[in-house]
């Protein structure tokens, strides 16, 4: 690699892990090429590259600066019903889940990972290698919980979140959708009622849907996640039964919340005596590093219900997710068991062989970054081409944003005029239990290139002037 590109990529690392933060001033020219053994004119032409890339800026007689991130408007926060409600929208879920990829338009509205990643290639291989040479590991039957040696790997996995597991306090399960479905039926009872945020996961909506359960939506911040206050009036006043949240890269807003208050929800929820669902899916693919700790790790009596899977950092079709429930352990093997019995086995072999060889690693890395540049790519085309006063979140990880129109427009109408030009986005009232969020949608930037991205921004401002000029008009 060239000098000075290897230069500017180690320094655009140490920024965005926050090793120089915001508003930091950076090594003198002279001060870098001692250090690096390179000569000033590669120094310059590694901060020029910097600067084009709107990281760092020159401060004249001053030296380089990194840039202030400026975060535009960021959604509101939410203010769910104050009282517990079934979950509706199943319909709307079904239809969107029903609508296959049109390769003439972009389909932003399905949560999937860039399955392209060549970094992929080392795992497909070994898969096809135990399919021809092993053929008979995919026909029997296997441990409930899992092959060990994927439980061993994922052990290792959990130590940067924090967590010190045992190979037998982690089951296997198929995705992460299974894992949620699997605890809320072995935390709860029909009737019961869940503490979750608010907007939420329509796959966890759904979940409650099906167990029979209520939602009891919290008061959710897009920087910092659910309100502890709220919570805890909530508590006070409802029998709820367990929290369920995904405080780590969240879907559908990205916020990761503060490490302090994760601790704080886990000793409310002590104070309580009630579990914690914790969606772990995005987990890994936070742009910070190391990466966030989960309230997994504060958990030191069981409570906490870590649920997550590979089906956003490697591929869905794997269907490999996987619980450790703590003191639930038992209960949710049981579930387990008369849900779906054991797991297909070649798959876990194949992503333990990945892990234990380094390429997950090597592919989490990748995408990380992969990820934060598309995500900046987005948030310009936003702001760029949408109304003045769109607003918008600012994910900390993951491939997925959320973005808030005015209150007069309605999403539910906006996909449809959208489809038939052939941009899909998934429409906010499927993110709450009741069909808020009607002004609010969230788009994926991982699978599509930027100029499609660009492009399906550009339609969707396209159609948002029709409507304001009708409603003008009327």
């Amino acid at each position: 690699m060239i000098l000075y590109k290897n230069l500017a990529n180690r320094l655009r690392e140490h920024i965005q892990h926050d090793f120089y933060k915001p508003g930091d001033k950076l090594p003198s020219v002279r001060q870098l090429a001692q250090e690096h053994g390179v000569s000033i004119s590669t120094v310059q032409e590694a901060y020029r590259q910097l600067e084009q890339d709107a990281l760092v800026e020159a401060r004249p007689k001053s030296g380089y600066f990194v840039c202030s991130r400026k975060k535009d408007s960021l959604p509101s926060v939410s203010r769910p019903p104050q009282r517990p409600l079934e979950v509706s929208q199943w319909e709307e879920v079904l239809n969107m889940l029903m609508i296959r990829s049109n390769h003439k338009g972009v389909q932003l509205q399905h949560a999937m990972p860039d399955m392209t990643a060549p970094t992929l290639k080392p795992l497909l291989k070994t898969l096809a290698d135990l399919a021809k040479q092993k053929p008979e590991l995919g026909l029997g039957y296997a441990d409930i919980r899992g092959t060990e040696e994927l439980r061993t790997q994922l052990c290792r996995l959990a130590v940067a979140s924090g967590c010190q597991l045992h190979p037998d306090d982690v089951v296997v399960t198929s995705g992460c959708q299974e894992a949620l479905s699997v605890c809320l039926r072995a935390v709860t009872k029909p009737g019961d009622i869940i503490a979750i945020e608010s907007p939420s996961f329509y796959g966890s909506m759904q979940a409650i849907k099906a167990a029979n359960l209520k939602a009891m939506e919290i008061p959710t911040h897009p920087e910092t996640g659910i309100s502890l206050e709220a919570l805890e009036l909530a508590l006070d006043q409802w029998p709820i039964k367990a929290i369920f949240v995904t405080p780590t890269c969240n879907n559908p807003m990205g916020y990761t919340m503060p490490e302090d208050k994760k601790e704080q929800l886990y000793r409310l929820a002590q104070s309580y005596d009630i579990a914690i669902i914790e969606d772990d899916i995005y987990g890994d693919i936070s742009y910070q590093f190391p990466r966030p700790r989960t309230i997994k790790s504060f958990d030191t009596d069981g409570r906490v219900l870590l649920c997550s899977s590979f089906s956003k950092t490697i591929a869905p079709g794997m269907r490999v997710g996987w619980i450790a429930p703590g003191r639930y352990r038992d209960k949710v093997t049981h579930v387990k068991y008369v849900s779906s019995s054991m797991c297909p086995v070649l798959p876990q072999l194949a992503i333990a062989k990945f892990i234990r060889l380094g390429g997950y690693a090597k592919h989490i890395r990748q995408m990380r970054q992969h990820y934060e540049q598309q995500r900046d790519h987005l948030l310009n085309a936003i702001k760029t081409y949408l109304p003045s006063d769109t607003r918008v979140s600012y994910p900390d990880g993951s491939f997925i944003l959320w973005v808030e129109l005015h209150t007069h427009l309605d999403s539910m109408k906006l996909v449809e005029q959208c489809r038939e030009e052939g941009v899909g986005f998934a429409p906010g009232p499927l993110f709450s239990a009741t069909g808020k969020y009607r002004n609010c949608f969230r788009l994926n930037f991982s699978e599509q290139s930027a100029e499609k991205r660009e492009w399906a921004i550009k339609t969707l401002a396209t159609i948002l002037q029709g409507v304001e000029l009708r409603a003008k008009v009327g």
